[in-house]
């Protein structure tokens, strides 16, 4: 009886010492000359000939154990493409969670076969292609391994477009490929057409690249793959990837995406309104100058098709962070990041033609990326116009942006064991009078200490010249335009340690970068133990944790602090506790600040304590949802902060979610009657409908209390390949308020329709 109590946990030792004993697994690509049709029957021919690829283990729920239903995986090649099929057997195949039938949907939500394929073989990057029971393409780049620059974590999550240029892994890359998925009684399946044109290699002929199969099945919350990875880690992890034997062609491509706009806007903040029509056309080539290196070139950019931000409400004093959602500056954007992501970036592409929230003219533009032996550069040329608008306080026409020439150069080295170092210059100069300019380098690098450790470190100057006449007064090091940080991250099963220090100059100013704050000195550090039950079927392990961030200014005045202390309760099916969290607080100001309009906080130094709680239910239900509240101190008085989403899927075609954000804030501020308290509150509501995996109907609609403006975006897409084909896009602004600050009254504030057709043109030789 004590030897069958003890039997499973044994068992489960013995699985993990085999994971982490074994060599990754090898395989060999099958050779063809006839391709198969790509119809997810997997009933060519040419499959049968195949070496069958079996033996997933699971990542997630038992690490170690043979996943729960019959795998396997054939790769063929021919001198055009790389195939791959999956057979996913399943004794219920009616229960498959089918998911979003929408190009780049979550596969967190769904059953999924994914790959990833380490071209290069450098441990380090990768490309990703995934698929649902549904059929969708979902495609990445992978950099770092899926880890953020600069911070030594790992990206959280795969949100579309929320990560930043740093943020390890890049869902807005989208590559020309072919997949299709059928389902019968015994389980579903997926092939594969991936054209060598579409990935990136060092040459042609035999070699190896690395890869990994994944499988998920959604309503056992499991992971398993091909090669083993420890739970701690993920696909991303390319350095324990298998290996795959084949010969590559030498393959150069030649693709040109031209489009047609038209673009009808009208702006009612004007004293006489009038609709203007601007149709526009231009087009980006991509060159492949080498089966590693290939140069993107653009006219007359436009991103109407791009989606829109989210409203955030700011009760800081620093800058928001709004992530680049523009496909250009997407693809390979892992390449250019440097620094730490979210708060101080050395180049943030959202500098790059907008300028406060308006849109600049891009004429022009250059982009050379890849590898040069194992030298990874990217270089980046982009010339724009100037803009000016009306000005609503003088009524006068006023320069917004001057035109500009933006360039960037990047250079890295990759090691093995996660390690590299490397360099970038940034720079902006007004075209119109060159002694405007801006000028950023830096260095940043990392170290992999076997397989737990991983140290990142960057350093940034920047050269910023004073106006014609005044006088330098800055001093310091290189005058106070540096900064720098360090940081690491100690990983494994069961802990999780983080630890970095940060230092920005008081001059620092990286123009083509992104700081949310300047002038400061910056610690946090975060433990985390994770303990697993793995005798509750219906539960899966406990989370809890502490974090410190604290802030000075360079002189030592304590800006800000902030302690959480949490624990989450995580279980099978996704869903997620996390028990009333402790936030130890405190902000400094060293002079008065207005939070709203008329709300003014003296400077002086608070503290207080407030409480956090947050909870969702299974993310993969058809009804799911999730929320929290802050509640406690604020400054000098206190906070309600509730939050709520809800989503609605109706089989794969439709989903709808609303979401709300509120904040009551009452301040005790000295000879103030009510001007203290005040309320804010943002309302979103997101559908879409999906006619096919490439045809989709997408509507926002958002209201922020703060501007009372109520924003309405709907897109209608119709795909062809690589994210290209027709677009409708309708933009309507709506002031709700009795009078704005301008003194405009209630009503339209801008709309704007869009009509855009882009297409691929492959001339590869």
């Amino acid at each position: 009886m004590l030897g069958t109590r003890f039997l499973p946990p044994m068992l489960v030792l013995v699985f993990c010492g085999a994971l982490h004993a074994q060599e990754p697994p090898t395989a060999t690509a099958t050779s063809i000359t006839t391709a198969p049709s790509i119809d997810g029957r997997l009933d060519d021919r040419a499959w049968a000939d195949a070496e069958i690829l079996t033996g997933f283990v699971q990542r997630e729920p038992t690490e170690g154990r043979p996943v729960s239903e019959r795998t396997e995986v054939r790769v063929m090649y021919d001198a055009e493409a790389l195939y791959v099929g999956a057979w996913l057997f399943d004794r219920n195949p009616s229960a498959a969670v089918v998911g979003r039938t929408l190009r780049d949907a979550s596969l967190n939500d769904s059953d999924a076969f994914v790959l990833i394929l380490d071209t290069y073989r450098d441990g380090q990057n990768g490309f990703v292609f995934g698929t649902t029971p549904t059929g969708i393409e979902y495609d990445g780049q992978v950099t770092n391994e899926g880890q953020r620059t600069g911070g030594g974590g790992r990206a959280a999550g795969q949100a579309r477009q929320q990560q930043g240029s740093g943020g390890g892994f890049n869902l807005n890359w989208d590559g020309s490929w072919e997949v299709a998925t059928s389902t019968d009684g015994q389980g579903w399946y997926a092939e594969m057409r991936i054209p060598f044109t579409t990935l990136r290699y060092g040459s042609d002929g035999a070699q190896d690249w690395g890869v990994n199969f994944e499988r998920r099945i959604r309503r056992n919350n499991e992971q398993s793959l091909w090669a083993p990875i420890p739970r701690q880690f993920d696909l991303y992890r390319v350095s324990m990837a298998g290996m795959l034997a084949l010969q590559a062609p030498a393959k150069r491509i030649l693709t040109l995406n031209p489009y047609i706009l038209s673009d009808a806007f009208k702006d009612y903040t004007v004293a006489s309104p009038d609709g203007t029509f601007d149709p526009k056309v231009g087009v980006d080539a991509k060159i492949g100058l080498s089966p590693s290196l290939t140069l993107d070139l653009t006219v007359n950019t436009d991103f109407a098709q791009a989606e829109v931000d989210d409203q955030q409400v700011n009760l800081t004093r620093f800058s928001l962070f709004f992530p680049e959602k523009r496909s250009f500056f997407l693809e390979n954007a892992g390449t250019f990041a440097v620094g730490s992501g979210r708060s101080a970036e050395l180049f943030f592409s959202r500098r790059v033609g907008l300028e406060n929230g308006q849109e600049v003219p891009i004429l022009g533009g250059a982009r050379m990326t890849g590898k040069i032996g194992k030298l990874q550069i990217g270089v980046l040329n982009i010339q724009t116009s100037d803009v000016s608008a009306l000005d609503p306080d003088t009524g006068l026409d006023a320069q917004v942006a001057p035109d500009n020439n933006f360039g960037v150069v990047r250079v890295l080295q990759e090691f093995s064991n996660r390690s590299r170092i490397g360099g970038i210059f940034v720079s902006r100069v007004n075209t119109s009078s060159t002694s405007d300019h801006n000028l950023t380098y830096g260095l940043d690098g990392r170290v992999g200490i076997g397989q737990d450790m991983t140290l990142d470190g960057w350093m940034g100057l920047t050269t910023t010249p004073t106006l014609a006449g005044e006088p330098d007064t800055r001093d310091g090091f290189n005058n106070g335009e540096y900064g720098f940080n360090l940081a690491s991250r100690y990983v494994k099963r069961d802990w999780d340690i983080t630890a970095g220090y940060r230092e920005i100059g008081s001059d620092f100013n990286p123009e083509v970068g992104f700081l949310n704050r300047s002038e400061y000195r910056h610690i946090n550090s975060r433990v985390q133990r994770n303990f697993r039950t793995e005798s509750v079927s219906w539960f899966r392990e406990f989370r809890p944790h502490v974090l410190w961030n604290q802030f000075w200014s360079l002189g030592g005045f304590t800006e800000s602090y902030h302690v959480h202390i949490d624990n989450h309760a995580a279980f099978e099916n996704g869903a997620l506790i996390s028990a009333p969290g402790l936030n130890i607080d405190g902000e400094g100001l060293e002079q008065d600040f207005e939070i709203r309009e008329g709300v003014v906080i003296p400077a002086g130094s608070y503290n207080y304590i407030n409480w956090v709680m947050r909870a969702n239910t299974n993310p993969s239900a058809t009804l799911s949802v999730a929320g929290g509240a802050q509640w406690g101190g604020f400054f000098s008085g206190r906070r309600l902060a509730p939050e709520a989403s809800a989503t609605f899927r109706f089989r794969d075609r439709f989903a709808a979610s609303l979401r709300f954000n509120y904040f009551d804030v009452d301040l005790d501020l000295p000879d103030a009657v009510n001007e203290g308290s005040f309320e804010t509150a943002v309302l979103a509501l997101n559908a879409s409908y999906t006619f096919t995996p490439r045809i989709y109907l997408q509507a926002s609609v958002q209201y922020n209390d703060d501007s009372e403006d109520i924003g309405t975006n709907i897109r209608f897409g119709w795909l062809d390949t690589a994210g290209t084909g027709l677009f409708i896009v309708y933009n309507d602004t709506e002031y709700l308020g009795d009078m704005d600050p301008h003194g405009f009254p209630a009503g339209p504030r801008q709309r704007q329709l869009v009509l855009k057709y882009t297409r691929l043109f492959d001339a590869t030789r």
